[in-house]
Formats: structure tokens, sequence, C-alpha cells
């Protein structure tokens, strides 16, 4: 039933009948991975679709420092690598399990037949793809704009919103997050990234414990809304 379920909860499978996800289910393969796990490294080929199924899993990309950079955290029922795939293009970032986690793959090769089958689809590829270039163009668009602390503030809400558990009056972004890889994610330096935090922290809006950042998620939308 992991199949589908998991299916149902996708942004692009949902839109199929049970009837025919029963049909599609057996191209797809259910992987445990082990929190650290790679399931795709930043220019191998594309040779899979996956679907988180359930647990968390990051999508990181190396930047010029070295370091890596998280891009968008995956949940339950979202695709990733759907465009490497589709565009026979080498991934242009990496998958990692954050936690013990299931993912569904599928062979590109089947990926692409189920698209021809079912013509329903183009349609939820296309909305999909189309949301992940509006929000690519929404940050690059905060990184050019927006002052430096607003643009920490956008990262925290989402971040919080996509990985956090409650934790007392704070929202804890459950995985290890460094000041430098918040500043690379939105496009300043450490020294910038670390007085942002500390007006923050000030405020009372965040914290930190154990490696993790604890937020307010309220006072820091009220504060991107003033």
């Amino acid at each position: 039933m992991i199949i589908e379920d998991t299916l149902k909860k996708s942004s692009i499978f949902s839109a199929l009948s049970e009837e025919d996800i029963k049909n599609i289910r057996s191209m797809f393969e259910v992987l445990s991975v082990e929190p650290g796990e790679f399931m795709f490294r930043e220019t191998e080929v594309p040779e899979w679709v996956y679907i988180a199924s359930e647990g968390k899993i990051k999508i990181t990309k190396h930047v010029h420092s070295g370091s890596e950079v998280i891009v968008e955290i995956k949940n339950p029922g979202e695709l990733f690598c759907c465009a490497a795939v589709l565009g026979n293009k080498p991934y242009p970032d990496s998958a990692q399990s954050m936690e013990p986690a299931t993912v569904l793959r599928i062979r590109r090769s089947d990926f692409l037949r189920i698209i021809e089958e079912y013509p329903l689809l183009h349609l939820q590829i296309m909305r999909y793809t189309s949301q992940k270039v509006g929000d690519a163009q929404e940050m690059l668009k905060n990184i050019a704009l927006e002052r430096v602390d607003r643009r920490i503030a956008i990262v925290l809400v989402r971040l919080a919103e996509k990985a956090g558990v409650q934790d007392g009056d704070f929202i804890r972004i459950d995985f290890p997050l460094k000041r430098q890889e918040i500043a690379e994610m939105v496009g300043t330096t450490i020294e910038s990234c670390i007085r942002a935090m500390s007006k923050f922290k000030k405020s009372g809006w965040v914290e930190r414990s154990d490696s993790r950042i604890l937020v307010k998620i309220n006072e820091l939308r009220s504060f991107l809304d003033s």
C-alpha cells in the first residue's frame, strides 16, 4: 500500500484514478534510506525519478566555497529530479536523507512511458515545473531586492514550514544548519548573516540549541509584513 498511498499524495500522480495508480504501481520501487544517505549526487546521469514517501529529503548544491547549500526540503509526496529526467541532463543537485526515510523511485524510461500513456500527467508536470520556476524567481527577486535581514527571515520561515517541529514556544528547524549555509542560501556574507541572526536573537525570535535553530515563526512573519 505504501506505493499507492505515496502516489495519491504526489502533486503529479494524484491526478490519476485509483485504477490507473494500480496499473502503474509495479513500475515503482520502494527504498529505505538511512540518515545522510544519498539517492543521487550532482552531475550524475539521471536514471531515476524519486518521490519522497516517509521522512525528509534535502536537496543540496555545491557552491564556489566548496560547501553544500540546502536548496529545498522535500516532504512526503513530493517529486525530485523530475526536470533533469525530462531534459535528460545530469542531476543539477544532490538528494540526501535527513532522517530514516522511505522513497519511491521509477526508471526514467518507465516514467516517460507513463507520461505518454496518461496525457493528463502532461498538465500536472507543467503545473509542477511552473511552480518550481516561480519559486526560483521569487528567491532571486528576494536576493536582488530585499535587505539581508529580510532575506534571512524568509529562508528561516520557509525552512520552519518545511522541516519544523514544535519545541515549546518555538519551531525547531530539525536539521543542523550553520550560519555559513544560511549566508550562502541568501547570497550574503557570513558577517552580515551573523549580524542579522544576532538581531533576531535579541528580539527573542531566534534561538540555537544543539546545532539546531529555533524560530518564532509568527514573529518573523510579522517582521516580513511590516
